[in-house]
């Protein structure tokens, strides 16, 4: 199988707390095409993420690494609509119109966090996707994100 390059490390110039890997103090996340439609994320909780009991990763956490990695794979999928390598030519952003995360299960901070999103419909300024966070073999949290096209000056 052929490595992948992360889906951030070819978004030029970002510079997220969530994704972006121009950040050094950021999660840096990394998400893969596993599909079609479809994208992965394998995060790795750090104790300092805890929630109020140390056990648990906190509730805005789990929210940022959804959010970042469904815009992530927007953008990807932008740059593939246009018919180009994502992180070619004019810069592709996107950005949060919408993140509705419902919480199901407390996310262990010692087991690796695994997000798998799926694109369910896009137009030329909106991407909705959904999106589900597992820890521990159970769904911990499920969301959906419309993510909405924005200026590359933005």
């Amino acid at each position: 199988m052929t490595q992948q390059k992360a889906i951030q490390d070819q978004i030029p110039d970002n510079h997220c707390f969530g994704c972006g890997p121009e950040n050094a103090s950021g999660l840096q996340i990394k998400s893969y095409w596993t599909g079609k439609d479809t994208s992965r994320c394998e995060f790795t909780p750090q104790p300092h993420q805890c929630a109020g009991p140390t056990q648990y990763l906190n509730g805005g956490i789990i929210a940022t690494v959804i959010d970042c990695h469904t815009i992530c794979t927007a953008i990807a999928d932008g740059y593939i609509q246009a018919g180009r390598e994502t992180g070619t030519g004019d810069k592709i952003w996107y950005a949060t119109g919408k993140l509705d995360v419902q919480y199901r299960a407390p996310a262990a901070i010692s087991d690796t966090a695994i997000l798998e999103a799926k694109i369910v419909e896009r137009t030329p300024k909106k991407t909705r996707l959904e999106c589900t966070l597992s820890s521990g073999g159970r769904i911990c949290a499920s969301a959906e994100v419309v993510a909405v096209r924005v200026p590359d000056n933005w």
